[in-house]
C-alpha cells in the first residue's frame, strides 16, 4: 500500500529507513490528543467554509468511533503509516471513506504534532501538580506530629546543630513549593496554539487559528508560523523543571536511606515500600528511595539529549526534532511514578523518636550555644569560639560529652561559666532558643506550619 504522501516518489521506502524514521512505537501515546486536535481542527474547516457542515459531522464522527475503538484497544497501528497522525487519518478513511482525506486541509503534521504536544504536557504538568501537591501534605502531615521530636542536624554529614525533624522535613515541603511554581509558570509556554502554522509558512486557506485555539483551551496563538512548528521551549522548560524536582525528591530519597540504616535508626520504612535479600534473610532493603535516587539520572538525561538535538538545528522543522518525544514521555512518566510513591512512603515511615534524642545526647552539637553563651557574658564571640574548641577538645580526650563536664571543669576556660550553663545545653532550650524568623524553635516551627498550610490552601 502506498503511502498518503507516496505521490512524488517511484520507488518504495528502504525497509530499514521505514523502520528508523517511523516513530509510531513511541508517539501513539499521543492519539489522544491528535484526534482531539482534529476534531477542533475540522470543525473550524466548517465555520470558515473549507468543508460543508454535513461533511464536518461526518468526519467528526469518524474520529470520536476512532477514538471509541482507541479506548477499547482496538486499533492496530502500522509502520508503514510512520506516525500517529497518518495512522489516525488511515482509521478516520477506513471509517467514513475518501472525505476522511479532507481532514489534513489547512495544516501539516509539523503544526498538528507540536499541537499534540502542547496538548499531551499541558494535561501532564496539571496532573503532575496535583502529584506535587499530595507530596506537600503528606509532609505537612508529618510535620504537624513532630514540632518537638530533636534529631541532629547535619553539615558536611557531621552533626552540628539540633533541630527539630518537623523543621527538616519542612525544607522539603518550601523546596517542593518551589518546584510545583516552576510547574505553574511553564504552564503559560505549554499553553499556545501551533495549529494552523502549517508546515513552516502558513496556510492559503482562510482557517481561523483562534476558534481552534479556544476549542483546545488554549491561551493564546504562536505570532509566527516558523516558530511554531520549531518551538521545543516548552519541553525543555518542563524538563528543566522537572530535573531540578527529582533532584530534590533524591536528596530526600538518600536521607530516607540514610536515617533507616542500622548507624542512624532515625527511621523506619513501612515494608510495602521495601524488598528483601534473595540470600541474607535478616535484610530490609530501602529499595524505593533508592530507586527514586536513581532516576533522578534519566531525567536529567532525557534533558541534555533534547537540548544536544536542538542545539545546531536551522529553522524550521527538522525531522531531528521527532528525537523530542520519547524524553519527554519518559520523564512525565518517571515524574509521575516517583511522586505517587514518595507520598505515601513518607506518610507511613515509622519515626523513632527515642533514638533521635538519644543522638542528639551522645554529641557536641550543643557547642555553638556555649559560645553564645559566653558572648552574653562579655567574651567577643572570636575568643569564646576558641575557649569551646579546646572544651570540646577536652571532652573527646576524656571521653564526656558536655552535659557530663562538671562546673569545676568548665572554669578552667573561663571564670564566666556558671551553673546556668546547664540550662543553655539541654537539647530542648538549644532548639528552643533558635527564635529567629524561619528558625528550629519550637514556636518558628508552629509558625512555618501555618504558612504551609496557608500556603498549600491557596
Amino acid at each position: 500500500m502506498s503511502k498518503l504522501w507516496g505521490g512524488r516518489f517511484t520507488k518504495d521506502t528502504n525497509k530499514l529507513v521505514e523502520q528508523e524514521t517511523a516513530s509510531i512505537s513511541f508517539d501513539q501515546k499521543l492519539a489522544n490528543e491528535d484526534i482531539q486536535g482534529s476534531i477542533a481542527h475540522v470543525k473550524m474547516l466548517s465555520t470558515t467554509g473549507t468543508v460543508s457542515e454535513e461533511e464536518a459531522l461526518t468526519i467528526i464522527d469518524g474520529l470520536k468511533s476512532v477514538q471509541k475503538k482507541l479506548e477499547q484497544g482496538a486499533l492496530t497501528y502500522s509502520i508503514e503509516h510512520e506516525d500517529i497522525h497518518m495512522n489516525i487519518e488511515k482509521f478516520l478513511i477506513d471509517e467514513i471513506g475518501p472525505l476522511g482525506g479532507k481532514l489534513h486541509t489547512g495544516r501539516s503534521r509539523n503544526d498538528q504534532v507540536a499541537t499534540d504536544m502542547h496538548l499531551y504536557l499541558k494535561k501532564h504538568t496539571e496532573e503532575i501538580i496535583e502529584l506535587v501537591h499530595a507530596t506537600q501534605s503528606a509532609i505537612l502531615k508529618i510535620s504537624s506530629d513532630h514540632v518537638d521530636t530533636i534529631l541532629p542536624g547535619y553539615t558536611h554529614l557531621q552533626r552540628a546543630q539540633p533541630i527539630s525533624f518537623a523543621h527538616h522535613l519542612l525544607a522539603y515541603f518550601w523546596m517542593l513549593q518551589r518546584d510545583k511554581e516552576r510547574f505553574i509558570d511553564s504552564l503559560k509556554r505549554t499553553s499556545g496554539s501551533p495549529l494552523g502554522a502549517g508546515a513552516l509558512a502558513g496556510t492559503t486557506f482562510p482557517i481561523n487559528r483562534h476558534q481552534v485555539a479556544d476549542e483546545l483551551g488554549f491561551d493564546y496563538v504562536y505570532p509566527n508560523s516558523m516558530d511554531a512548528v520549531s518551538d521545543r521551549d516548552f519541553i525543555l522548560e518542563f524538563m528543566s523543571a522537572a530535573s531540578i524536582m527529582m533532584m530534590h525528591i533524591s536528596r530526600l530519597s538518600e536521607e530516607l536511606v540514610i536515617w533507616s540504616s542500622q548507624e542512624f535508626q532515625f527511621i523506619e520504612l513501612d515494608d510495602s515500600f521495601c524488598t528483601g535479600s534473595s540470600i541474607m534473610p535478616q535484610k530490609k532493603n530501602p529499595d524505593v528511595p533508592e530507586l527514586l535516587r536513581a532516576k533522578t539520572g534519566r531525567v536529567y538525561g532525557n534533558l541534555i539529549g533534547l537540548l544536544t538535538v536542538l542545539k545546531g538545528l536551522p529553522l524550521a522543522y527538522n525531522k531531528d526534532m521527532q528525537e523530542d518525544k520519547e524524553g519527554m514521555f519518559d520523564t512525565v512518566e518517571t515524574l509521575e511514578a516517583s511522586l505517587m510513591m514518595l507520598a505515601p512512603m513518607i506518610e507511613t515511615m515509622n519515626v523513632k523518636k527515642e533514638n533521635m534524642k538519644q543522638a542528639v545526647s551522645e554529641d557536641y552539637s550543643n557547642a555553638t550555644d556555649i559560645a553564645d553563651y559566653l558572648v552574653t557574658k562579655g567574651v567577643p564571640f572570636r575568643q569564646s569560639h576558641e575557649i569551646i574548641g579546646k572544651i570540646v577538645l577536652y571532652g573527646i580526650d576524656n571521653g564526656k560529652y558536655l552535659l557530663d563536664l562538671s562546673i569545676e571543669e568548665y572554669k578552667k576556660f573561663s571564670d564566666f561559666f556558671e551553673e546556668d550553663i546547664y540550662d543553655v545545653l539541654a537539647p530542648e532550650q538549644v532548639v528552643a532558643n533558635r527564635r529567629s524568623y524561619g528558625g528550629t524553635s519550637q514556636d518558628q516551627v508552629r509558625e512555618q506550619l501555618k504558612l504551609a498550610k496557608k500556603t498549600l490552601s491557596s
